[in-house]
């Protein structure tokens, strides 16, 4: 086992470009699905102080999170980080990206869905623009030049600097972005898939194709596949009291996950960092990979996922890597 990092370094990592478009950003996007969920107002508000003091800009939120709690009806992440960038005044130094279409009131991307859910998302960011807005995931009903007009329309009228997609096939981005250029419209700067080291089939291959051929960036959600590449959960482990625990304990079924870990453990303790640190660099060496998200629901989780913007890993380690998770 690696130490434990306590400190948040106060000098700025390097910042990246997303895609096409004017946003410069830090190498480690803030998941917001805990916020409102498994972390209150007050927790939120630490570690959002914590990732900003730590040079971070970049949060990911939508307007779904977090529906699925109990008592919950979507949107209270946005709520807090609004609240969040109204107490502090730090609105011009934050990356705003959120996601509208699988709101349980708000779905699907008819254009008259796209414009309201925009506008209950700024309401409760409290704020005028969208930085970085996604559709969250497809909707194979709606043909794209409905939901691409929709979002060019937003743009305009300067509700949203640029716009990205989550969830989508290669072949749908593909339409998009041809008819956004034959068009002249807003097109997609970047695009949110599910990957990680052991999710890697989900993106590899035809969609990281498009993003590359486009000059896209990635974004890539589960970062750390629920929890189970910060590397506490294990064969041999306790149970470990987490509400994504369950998500997580699949991966230990998995041949792969074991191996991963192992190779992880190696890499960690040649760098003298968190197996969490390198599974986030593995990721940003990546092509077309421009931000990874993770989430925190402490400060004291947070230090290890900004220290991979640090970490450069060598070839032998980005091999290993590889071979553990293929």
């Amino acid at each position: 086992m690696t130490a434990v990092m306590t400190d948040i370094r106060s000098d700025a990592p390097h910042k990246v470009t997303l895609g096409s478009s004017d946003l410069a950003v830090s190498p480690l996007s803030l998941g917001g699905n805990v916020f409102g969920w498994t972390a209150d107002e007050a927790q939120s508000f630490a570690v959002l102080d914590a990732y900003a003091a730590g040079g971070g800009n970049f949060i990911d939120t939508a307007d779904m999170y977090s529906a699925w709690a109990p008592g919950n009806t979507g949107g209270e992440s946005e709520t807090i980080v609004g609240n969040w960038l109204r107490s502090r005044g730090n609105r011009d130094e934050i990356v705003v990206a959120t996601k509208i279409g699988m709101h349980p009131e708000a779905s699907g991307l008819k254009a008259a869905n796209i414009r309201s859910a925009t506008e209950a998302s700024l309401r409760r960011l409290g704020i005028e623009r969208i930085d970085l807005l996604y559709t969250h995931r497809d909707d194979l009903e709606t043909p794209v030049e409905e939901f691409i007009t929709a979002l060019d329309e937003l743009v305009r009228e300067g509700k949203v600097r640029a716009i990205a997609a989550s969830n989508i096939s290669a072949e749908r981005l593909a339409e998009s972005l041809t008819f956004s250029a034959g068009e002249g419209l807003a097109a997609y700067v970047a695009v949110q898939p599910h990957y990680n080291l052991v999710s890697r089939s989900t993106y590899e291959g035809p969609l990281a194709e498009v993003v590359a051929e486009h000059g896209l960036s990635s974004v890539p959600y589960f970062a750390l596949a629920s929890g189970f590449l910060t590397g506490k959960y294990r064969p041999e482990g306790a149970a470990v009291d987490s509400a994504r625990a369950e998500g997580a304990g699949r991966y230990l079924q998995d041949p792969r996950g074991p191996k991963v870990l192992a190779a992880l453990d190696k890499v960690a303790e040649t760098h003298g960092v968190e197996i969490a640190t390198v599974a986030l660099a593995w990721l940003a060496a990546q092509p077309t990979i421009a931000a990874p998200i993770a989430s925190a629901r402490t400060v004291e989780q947070l230090p290890p996922l900004l220290a991979a913007a640090w970490l450069r890993l060598s070839a032998e380690d980005l091999k290993l890597l590889d071979e553990a998770s293929a």
